[in-house]
């Protein structure tokens, strides 16, 4: 088991160290997913929340890994990222709804739809059945071509599903009133976006994050370090990829994180519902506090 883990942390291009977090926190993390999944339902679903640049992607991946090592599972990962909406819906949500949903992220921007129909056909999957996964390309800001999706076949035994805002309840409409931001104060006036997005969590996406059997949390320690932590990650999109459409600069980063503030400071105060793990992060991204429900 070392020497996977080893391996899986240098083929992430992780230091060294990161070791000592993965034995720690992800270890058990895992065996407490095998322990739950003896008892429920195959594929048990396994959401990992978390604001931009904390992780969950690293966490999805590792869990995987000790998943398919460990109990010899069958393990599919599916981020939320990877359901957006096309380029062109976004832009005729744009266009017919508000104008700031053809920026990709809150709520009402994604194909839950889609999501719904991929984890029916993952619990319902035959030996031999194909299922492909869906795959956003973010450098070029479009769902990427159905024959890039990776396929997984049979049916998993744990679905992982990562996203930023999975498991976020609605807010009261009284807390909408009041603009989080800028953004909210200049491009929504009038509270119509915030209000559509409210209204999506109420509704499609409670339904698709109900879906979520076992609920884990990777809780930033303020919107600070959020936007620290995404202009990195941007720093290395850019890096492997190159320039493209999809590329932000750091102040657009700083507008295009606003669009999800609202939203991020409501996780972080109440958290994703059902959250039966809740990693504390410092800013130096290093989990100094687990909590269990």
């Amino acid at each position: 088991m070392h020497q996977v883990i080893q391996d899986a942390v240098k083929a992430h291009g992780l230091p060294e160290q990161f070791q000592e977090t993965v034995t720690q926190h992800y270890l058990p993390l895992a065996e407490k997913i095998i322990a739950r999944s003896q008892w429920s339902p195959a594929p048990l679903v396994v959401g990992v929340t978390g604001a931009q640049g904390t992780g969950k992607s690293t966490l999805a991946d590792f869990l995987a890994i000790l998943l398919r090592e460990m109990a010899a599972f069958k393990v599919a990962v599916i981020s939320l990222d990877d359901l957006y909406l096309t380029r062109a819906e976004r832009l005729a949500l744009g266009d017919t709804v508000h104008p700031l949903l053809k920026t990709r992220g809150v709520p009402g921007t994604h194909d839950v739809a889609l999501g719904e129909a991929v984890l029916d056909a993952l619990a319902t999957a035959s030996d031999q059945q194909h299922t492909a996964l869906p795959r956003f390309d973010k450098a070029v800001d479009d769902r990427a071509p159905q024959s890039q999706w990776p396929h997984i076949t049979g049916r998993p035994d744990v679905v992982i599903l990562e996203g930023w805002c999975l498991g976020a309840g609605a807010q009261d409409d009284s807390a909408l009133a009041q603009p989080a931001n800028s953004l909210e104060a200049s491009e929504d006036k009038d509270g119509a976006w915030r209000q559509y997005v409210n209204d999506q969590l109420k509704g499609p996406y409670r339904r698709f994050f109900d879906r979520v059997q076992y609920q884990i949390f990777m809780q930033a320690p303020s919107m600070d370090a959020v936007l620290a932590w995404r202009q990195k990650q941007e720093h290395k999109l850019k890096a492997r990829v190159g320039d493209g459409p999809g590329i932000m600069s750091d102040a657009q980063i700083a507008r295009f994180i606003q669009h999800y503030e609202r939203l991020t400071r409501h996780l972080l105060a109440e958290h994703p519902r059902n959250t039966l793990v809740r990693f504390e992060l410092d800013d130096n991204h290093s989990i100094k506090a687990v909590h269990h429900a």
